[in-house]
């Protein structure tokens, strides 16, 4: 791991004793990160790339932080150890540059927090190194009950750097139809020889699912997608199946897929994984008990490698094509949603799975959730109807996430 550590120094100081002064902290730096130390003139030279601390080596130097406003990394992180008056200048820093609207934070006090607190900011950086430039593609158009999930494809990218893109269904419709039985035959086969049972679904349920897998897997790889949200009722008259086969199939690959054209649960999916490196569960809150804080989370899709064991169903809504019932590992659980229509919201909690339900009038995978917050927030203030589920307690890592990139936290 590179550090930039971008040096401010007073020109009343020589450079030799200005490093000779912060020998302790860029020694104890040395120990875990490839220190590169670049002076403010050579700025323009990093690039958004490049994780970047800025480095307050001396008093006196709030002008030239101020010179380079428009160059500075976002959010501002100072680096102060108070040596030769730096920290009074980063005080100051601090002050004017949240004062024009940029985040910044001094890291100052006691060398292993200082270290632990960089790794934190790196992981939030690389993450939203990897949001950028990521490309979610709409596939039909968002469910028209998803009142309240929509989003501004402008300002999601202005704020998060990522590319909602529309792909009209006509597209998967024309390379469903030139996919032959014959082609998915093995990938059925495979498919159907490791899951538990077989319920209500037949034999041409499944080719017709696995085609569709394969004709929106098409779609992924030209359009060069890292997630897709999928306009899954609106394709059942023309195709004769749903698409909760290939959804699970494209989570299992790392390519997020979300149901129903749900703009904002999709990117929460995103969002999970690049800072997690986990695939997630998205799905319907259908039962909620505020006096125990019980939940139950449903719905018709769930990647594979979520789960210990799966049975291949009929989709619950239409009893047509494939749906999933997942068996999921109990256990902490992280239950989240971002919302808002520029994704500036976001619920999170933690939690306990306790148990896999199986009612008949649910969607097919169904968990039972203790909350360890009210969830009364579900029946009082909730961020629409879809949330996501990710195994393990990842709240302090997506809370921190969400917060550098200023968020409302909501409960």
């Amino acid at each position: 791991m590179v550090l930039n550590l971008i040096t401010f120094a007073s020109l009343l100081h020589k450079q030799a004793s200005v490093l000779g002064s912060h020998e302790l902290i860029l020694n104890e730096l040395e120990k875990y990160f490839t220190v590169n130390l670049v002076y403010y003139q050579d700025i323009d030279k990093l690039t958004k790339d490049d994780f970047c601390l800025l480095f307050i080596a001396t008093g006196g130097v709030e002008r030239l932080v101020i010179q380079r406003f428009e160059s500075l990394p976002r959010p501002a992180i100072l680096l102060a150890d108070g040596m030769q008056n730096s920290l009074a200048s980063a005080l100051e820093i601090s002050s004017w540059l949240r004062g024009r609207g940029m985040k910044s934070e001094i890291l100052h006090g006691e060398l292993p927090e200082i270290i632990k607190r960089i790794f934190v900011l790196y992981s939030n950086f690389k993450a939203q190194r990897a949001l950028s430039g990521s490309r979610i593609g709409v596939i039909g158009a968002p469910s028209s009950w998803l009142v309240a999930s929509n989003v501004d494809y402008l300002l999601s990218k202005r704020r998060w750097g990522i590319e909602y893109t529309d792909i009209p269904l006509e597209r998967v419709y024309e390379y469903y139809n030139d996919i032959t039985d014959d082609e998915v035959g093995e990938a059925c086969a495979t498919f159907a020889g490791k899951a538990l049972a077989c319920r209500e679904a037949t034999p041409e349920d499944l080719i017709k699912a696995m085609r569709l897998y394969r004709a929106i897997k098409k779609i992924v790889d030209e359009e060069k997608l890292s997630a897709i949200t999928l306009s899954c009722f609106k394709m059942i008259e023309q195709t004769g199946t749903t698409g909760c086969l290939a959804l699970a199939l494209l989570n299992d690959e790392g390519i997020i897929a979300g149901c129903e054209g749900d703009l904002q649960s999709v990117f929460t999916q995103l969002a999970i994984k690049v800072l997690t490196g986990q695939s997630s569960f998205m799905a319907n809150p259908s039962m909620i008990n505020a006096r125990t804080n019980e939940i139950i989370l449903a719905h018709c899709t769930i990647g594979i490698t979520q789960t210990e064991q799966y049975i291949i169903r009929s989709h619950f809504e239409t009893e047509m094509g494939i749906g999933i019932q997942g068996i999921l590992p109990t256990g902490h659980v992280t239950v989240v949603k971002c919302g808002g229509e520029c994704l500036d919201e976001y619920y999170l909690s933690t939690g306990t799975l306790t148990e896999n339900t199986n009612y008949i009038n649910m969607c097919r995978t169904q968990v039972r959730i203790k909350m360890d917050t009210p969830a009364e927030y579900f029946l009082k203030n909730p961020l629409g109807n879809h949330h996501v589920l990710v195994h393990g307690n990842y709240e302090i890592l997506l809370d921190e996430f969400l917060q550098a990139n200023g968020c409302k936290r909501i409960e």
